[in-house]
């Protein structure tokens, strides 16, 4: 039995869930409960004991097995989930290479390091000499005794050797502290402490470790203001947000995160109870920044950095970074919505929220969008008389950010605004983005009959799950697993292709946004079954949004040693066994593999593995529209507001069922 499979058998996917979801209750077959990543009145999230899955039938639409929980409930990645499980069900995971070993070992001293001066520097802060620290932070800054020591807020003394001499007096040595940028080497061999004189704020990562400090300077004649931890094992400021490890729960609940430019932006907002604030880390924010909180906790990102010409040029920057990531996506598009929030009479957000905290709400709801503040801003200075020439420098620049998106009417409306500002006509704008890049080809229009009797015995049962516990494709018999395993096998040899999968998705779905967001969006780690799959994809998925390293090579070093093991039995070549494993509605067609470029001419691979895809979304449909069926069963022997759900999920049926109509006149079925 694989350490997925025996987490799986130990561990009551039930009774995890009920520790965070304390109103789920039996009803039926399933377990159900309003669900825990957004706010509803009538429960839509169930958990089904027998298959060890959940899934929300509201607006999540996200479900999983109790990995997937655990890292979407906490916020952790596939080796954090598998890590913490294995722990809880007692499963002892594979043993690490000696080499392993010694670098975890010396990252968890260094975290103990880090901590320590944590908290040396905090206790410093109630000494009687910082006074008048505590005066500038209590009296100039408006912070409460509770705030401070939230965020750990600390004193660096005026002295070369206070941390230094605390270090090792706990036994650590030089190399180490200056390792952790705690202290610095000088050429002639001296070392003293990098922070002296200085308020401290330490920088924890999304998990709560202390990994770095924010040292802001006492002495007005101090010509550096802020000085951070430098790059350390544990330290890289372009993939951290100060703030996000208190912030993420609020970010989750409500859907929307508030990127600010300062420490004390962030300080401020949480103690006003604007939890879902952080602080890009830099003069902007970095596309790893970007990827902690899109897609996973957010669809809408707020940028609210300060209104000072240093401020509009930060915030300049990011959306280029944006925009950048956007062009690097592999789904085709980035799933976040992005507004722009200038706070008024130039303050900072700090200021803000320091004068006046209950105008926060509105100042937020009138946040604008990408595309009127870019408008706005670098149109600024054309006046009526200005050149056809000089309108196209501006536009030119504008245009990859307004057409960055794939909703054809927002694109419009974008380059409509844009045209009626600069004075020239739409058709010109058009012919200047051509020379930018040149245009996507139409999608053929998606197939829009039902077949006649295609609403008839819609609740078949749905193929059985199974979690094999054999590594690799090759013991697995049951015809759906082996699907899968063959169309991720194909995915991870041709990572490229993914983005041709989702675009036939779209093709399926046309211009139905209720097709596009539900049944038919785009393949990831929920359409597989196996907890390995899942987590492979969604590796594979963060392989195709960076472009430092071939994706699998990225997704290699990402790993641990039991994916390793999963990965390197999908990329074997075993086209024999295939034969015996892939049948049913889950066939391969033993010649066309044959025929594929390595093996022969005349092979269409990117035929192949979307037709593998369609056939796994088919089968999740089908998981899915079962658990509706039972959920509607209930909601119609009980009272209102049951009936709300019952019409809702009425609703959700015959999306799936269109979804799945489209499938099979997709694939032939």
């Amino acid at each position: 039995m694989s350490v997925t499979d025996e987490i799986k058998a130990r561990i009551d996917i039930v009774s995890y869930v009920q520790r965070y979801v304390p109103d789920l209750k039996k009803s039926g077959r399933n377990y159900k409960a309003c669900c825990p990543f957004h706010n509803e009145n009538t429960p839509s999230f169930i958990v089904n004991p027998e298959r060890g899955t959940w899934h929300c039938f509201g607006a999540c639409a996200e479900g999983g097995d109790i990995f997937n929980f655990a890292q979407k409930i906490n916020g952790w990645d596939f080796k954090e989930a598998l890590r913490e499980l294995a722990q809880q069900a007692g499963v002892q995971l594979r043993a690490q290479t000696p080499q392993q070993k010694d670098a975890d070992a010396k990252l968890e001293r260094l975290r103990g390091l880090l901590a320590t001066a944590a908290d040396y520097y905090h206790r410093r802060l109630q000494k009687p000499d910082a006074q008048p620290i505590r005066d500038y932070l209590f009296a100039e800054r408006g912070l409460q005794d509770d705030t401070v020591s939230a965020f750990q807020l600390g004193y660096a003394p005026p002295v070369w050797d206070f941390m230094l001499n605390a270090l090792r007096g706990l036994g650590y040595n030089e190399a180490e502290i200056v390792e952790a940028g705690l202290a610095v080497q000088s050429d002639a061999g001296r070392v003293y402490d990098r922070f002296r004189n200085r308020l401290m704020i330490p920088i924890q990562d999304s998990r709560g470790r202390v990994v770095g400090f924010g040292g802001r300077a006492l002495d007005p004649a101090d010509n550096v203001k802020y000085i951070n931890s430098p790059q350390t094992p544990l330290f890289d400021k372009s993939r951290l947000l100060f703030g996000l490890d208190a912030a993420r729960r609020a970010i989750r609940d409500s859907g929307s995160a508030i990127i600010v430019e300062g420490y004390f932006d962030v300080i401020q907002a949480h103690q006003a109870g604007k939890e879902n604030v952080v602080a890009q880390m830099g003069t902007s924010m970095t596309e790893a920044q970007l990827r902690l909180l899109a897609p996973r906790l957010v669809q809408r990102i707020v940028l609210a950095l300060d209104s000072d010409a240093a401020g509009i040029n930060a915030t300049r920057r990011s959306l280029e970074t944006a925009r950048a990531a956007l062009e690097r996506d592999y789904a085709g598009k980035l799933a976040v919505d992005i507004h722009i929030l200038q706070v008024p009479a130039g303050k900072d957000p700090d200021d803000f929220l320091r004068e006046s905290p209950g105008e926060w709400d509105s100042l937020l709801a009138s946040a604008r969008s990408v595309a009127d503040f870019v408008i706005e801003l670098e149109t600024a200075h054309l006046t009526p008389s200005s050149s056809l020439q000089e309108k196209q420098a501006v536009a030119q620049p504008l245009l990859p950010i307004l057409q960055a998106s794939e909703k054809d009417l927002l694109r419009k409306d974008n380059m409509q605004k844009l045209a009626r500002r600069l004075r020239i006509r739409e058709s010109d704008l058009l012919a200047w983005a051509t020379t930018i890049a040149p245009p996507s080809p139409p999608l053929p229009p998606a197939p829009s009959e039902l077949p006649p009797d295609y609403f008839a015995d819609e609740f078949a049962a749905p193929p059985p799950e199974l979690d094999q516990p054999a590594t690799g494709i090759r013991a697995r018999s049951d015809p759906l697993r082996a699907a899968e395993g063959y169309c991720l096998s194909l995915l991870l040899r041709n990572p490229h292709l993914l983005a041709q999968v989702n675009r036939k998705l779209r093709e399926l779905a046309g211009d139905d946004e209720r097709l596009q967001s539900g049944p038919l969006r785009d393949l990831g780690a929920d359409d597989f079954s196996s907890s390995r799959y899942r987590a492979l994809m969604s590796h594979l998925q963060e392989s195709l949004r960076q472009d430092d390293l071939e994706p699998l090579d990225f997704l290699a070093r990402q790993i641990d040693a039991e994916l390793h093991a999963e990965l390197d039995g999908l990329l074997r070549e075993e086209p024999a066994w295939l034969a015996q494993s892939l049948r049913g509605n889950f066939q391969v067609d033993l010649n066309d593999i044959l025929k594929s470029r390595r093996f022969g001419p005349g092979y269409d691979l990117l035929n192949e593995l979307i037709s593998r895809a369609l056939q796994l979304r088919q089968a999740r449909l089908t998981n899915e529209r079962v658990d509706m069926q039972y959920l509607q069963e209930e909601a119609q022997t009980d009272r209102e507001p049951a009936q709300l759900l019952d019409d809702r999920l009425a609703i959700e049926v015959k999306l799936s069922v269109l979804a799945k109509a489209r499938i099979d006149l997709a694939i032939g079925g």
